[in-house]
């Protein structure tokens, strides 16, 4: 049996940079995926994701987010690849509500570029939109998409050229550790290392019995329409999300064939379990997003001409997990990105090397930690005795 410095379960967006950044630092690294590099099964698919600094969620996001965008700058660099297309970010909603606002505040705080503009003033800049009387708008130039597929191999080329091993179609089915070493058993076959990092997305609630019940995974549907209007294409057009009164919904500009991703952040049906998930497109997956194509997206076409089924995997207060795991020292859990994780890869995967090799991290993840009470009240026990990142 080949043993290794560090096994990596689950190689998406988490774990292709975890590979990256441990093999970057002479770990002697095995990633293991259950599918192909960039496939459409978990969360990281689906050509674009967008990426922010005015961090409504929690205004601690954005010193991650700052070290996140000079990662991605690193990768873009070192691989070749185009990753990161900075079109800005268009937000609009109501003022009472917490987009808005959270944007603001966190702008405030670190002192982060966001342009304020009346509903008249958005329209006469942005006519591809349509904006409500009394609506509040805000741009943030600093922001744009990630291309998340080409993301995923761009880390997973870096990982494999400094030495890492990829093994894919290979499904982890159970896992051990005690002081020495851990052991992963994939179907008939089994690897042992020193250390294990857990980044199987929709998957990591089957493998981390002790935090699976703070971790639920919801089915999003991501959809592509065809736009006529040239005011949405990217030359013109930055990523966009609207704060409703009925739900939060988000899209981008039309890429070259024409077509954009248009969705609802919130909502989602409940998929407890992520291999079973229903992918094929259903009656209820479009009338809230047709509707919000009519009132918002002139020239946008109603029909859609493709889908995608994404998985977000949920934590109570909808906060990452980033920690070791509670019962075991050499055992490390990114999990728990609730639908707005990616963004942050290459910096989860330097923070999990972090760990890793020296068992802390400069980074401010403390927010993150395993140990928060609303984790601990969904796990209904306390965190078991072990040294809390």
């Amino acid at each position: 049996m080949r043993a290794y410095d560090v096994i990596v379960l689950g190689v998406g967006g988490m774990g292709s940079a975890a590979c990256a950044q441990l093999a970057r630092r002479g770990q002697n690294v095995l990633g293991i995926e259950q599918f192909q590099p960039g496939h459409d099964r978990g969360s990281s698919h689906g050509r674009t994701r967008i990426i922010r600094k005015a961090y409504f969620e929690h205004p601690d996001y954005v010193p991650l987010l700052h070290e996140a965008y000079r990662l991605w700058r690193e990768i873009e660099a070192d691989t070749g690849r185009r990753l990161f297309e900075p079109v800005g970010l268009l937000l609009a909603g109501r003022p009472d509500g917490a987009v808005i606002p959270g944007v603001q505040r966190a702008a405030r705080a670190h002192a982060l570029a966001i342009e304020e503009l009346t509903a008249d003033a958005a329209a006469r800049r942005f006519p591809g939109f349509r904006f409500a009387a009394g609506e509040q708008v805000l741009f943030e130039p600093d922001a744009g998409f990630l291309r998340v597929e080409e993301c995923v191999h761009a880390h997973i080329e870096r990982a494999v050229s400094r030495g890492a091993t990829i093994l894919t179609g290979q499904r982890a089915r159970d896992w051990s550790a005690d002081d020495d070493a851990v052991r992963v058993t994939c179907d008939n076959t089994a690897f042992e290392a020193r250390r294990l990092v857990v980044t199987a997305g929709a998957w990591s609630a089957q493998l981390l019995a002790e935090l699976g019940h703070a971790l639920h995974v919801r089915r999003k549907v991501q959809l592509w329409f065809r736009s006529d209007n040239p005011a949405h294409a990217a030359a013109a057009a930055p990523a966009f999300c609207f704060d409703e009164s009925d739900g939060f919904f988000y899209g981008f500009p039309a890429l070259g064939d024409g077509l954009m991703k248009i969705a609802e952040h919130s909502g989602g049906q409940p998929a407890p379990a992520p291999e079973a998930v229903e992918r094929t497109l259903l009656p209820e997956d479009l009338p809230r997003v047709q509707r919000f194509i009519a009132a918002r997206l002139p020239g946008v076409r109603p029909l859609v001409e493709r889908h995608s089924v994404c998985l977000y995997t949920m934590t109570p207060d909808e906060h990452f997990i980033i920690d070791r795991h509670p019962r075991h020292a050499s055992v490390f859990v990114a999990a728990g990105f609730s639908g707005h994780g990616f963004k942050f890869a290459p910096l989860v995967g330097s923070i999990l090397a972090d760990l890793v090799t020296t068992g802390r991290t400069d980074a401010p993840i403390g927010f993150l930690s395993a140990a928060r009470t609303a984790l601990r009240q969904a796990q209904g026990s306390p965190r078991s005795p072990g040294e809390p990142v």
